[in-house]
């Protein structure tokens, strides 16, 4: 294992709780994810979770059909809330302990989040999602996962795609599109590679934050990546 690796930042699209579905939570997927994210808390490792909304509603793509961007945001960052519940239950459905700390007030459902609770809950082995974005408009989850992973002083960024990595383009739509093991923080924000949005890998890059970029359809990966393996591309110095 990697000795170096003891707490990570796992940062999930809402698109990937989608499974085959048009909209909202394919049950199937949350049962997936909760068994892969098993198999590393049972290595101790130390796991905190940025979740996006995208499967329900995205700020971005409300402004462009006429809502104001600030109510955009605030309606996207609601839905991420709503995806970090369903993780968590299914998380507590595998067995493990797991909290819900929002960046907006909503205490009926889960707690706020304060960074030292937070690290509290790490160190004391419970599962530790982060919801409702950074709590501001304009920021994406990619952003807020950053800057979480940060905040938590995690070794890791890992983010899960629906692709095994960082491409020169978009595969799905260039099959000759080129596929790094590893590339620079420079290179990423040069080249504007759209797997993660420049602000978020500019902060990992100021915070020394290794990102790997991975599939998440790939079965044990997660468990695979701290164990080591070279899976996706890693993004660093």
């Amino acid at each position: 294992m990697h000795s170096n690796i003891k707490r990570i930042l796992l940062k999930l699209s809402g698109e990937a709780l989608l499974g085959n579905q048009a909209f909202g939570v394919d049950p199937k997927v949350l049962v997936y994810l909760a068994k892969e994210i098993r198999s590393i808390t049972e290595k101790g490792i130390e796991l905190g979770i940025v979740i996006g909304g995208g499967n329900i509603f995205r700020g971005e793509g409300l402004a462009q059909s006429g809502i104001d961007r600030v109510t955009g945001d605030q309606m996207g960052m609601l839905a991420t809330i709503i995806n970090a519940l369903a993780i968590q239950d299914a998380l507590e459905r595998e067995g493990q302990v797991a909290r819900v700390m929002s960046a907006l007030k909503v205490n009926e459902v889960c707690e706020d989040y304060i960074r030292r609770k937070a690290i509290r809950h790490l160190e004391k082995g419970r599962i530790t999602i982060f919801a409702a974005g950074t709590g501001n408009p304009y920021f994406t989850t990619d952003s807020a996962a950053s800057l979480r992973a940060v905040e938590i002083e995690a070794d890791l960024l890992i983010k899960a795609t629906r692709v095994n990595g960082v491409y020169s383009e978009d595969p799905f739509k260039n099959e000759q599109a080129k596929h790094y093991k590893k590339i620079s923080y420079n290179d990423f924000i040069t080249m504007n590679l759209g797997v993660m949005d420049t602000t978020s890998i500019v902060m990992c890059k100021e915070n020394n934050l290794p990102v790997r970029v991975y599939d998440m359809n790939i079965e044990n990966a997660l468990s695979d990546i701290i164990d080591g393996k070279d899976i996706g591309t890693l993004i660093g110095h």
